[in-house]
């Protein structure tokens, strides 16, 4: 399952409210990648597609300590891309992330923050 929100911004702005929403957490931002721009200096088309990936090591590391399995979803990633003219923020919910890796509710609790970042950078 995914969960996918709507922006009234561009792909662009709601990447940079996103920085802001994650470094105002006190999360750190490990990268972003941008598919579209990489796609158009290859020659090939890709409407505007970019992954914002953060976390917490301080969150993330029991996670992984739990089920070393959980790296393949950590840290965190929030896909925002162009559908048609709108702009969409889509993730793996995290109720689905501590189903796949068999983590309890105290754990899972630690992934429940990027309901409210995503809130925050689609809020008008």
């Amino acid at each position: 399952m995914i969960t996918t929100k709507e922006s009234p911004r561009s792909v662009d702005e709601t990447v940079a409210r996103l920085e802001r929403v994650i470094a105002a957490k006190g999360l750190e931002l490990f990268a972003v990648i941008d598919h579209s721009g990489e796609a158009q200096a290859h020659g090939l088309t890709l409407r505007d597609t970019k992954l914002v990936i953060f976390g917490s090591p301080v969150a993330g590391t029991p996670l992984m300590q739990a089920n070393p399995l959980a790296a393949l979803d950590l840290p965190l990633k929030v896909l925002v891309w162009d559908d048609d003219g709108r702009t969409k923020l889509s993730y793996v919910p995290p109720a689905d992330l501590a189903a796949r890796y068999d983590l309890g509710d105290q754990l899972a609790q630690r992934l429940a923050g990027i309901d409210e970042i995503t809130d925050a950078a689609v809020a008008t």
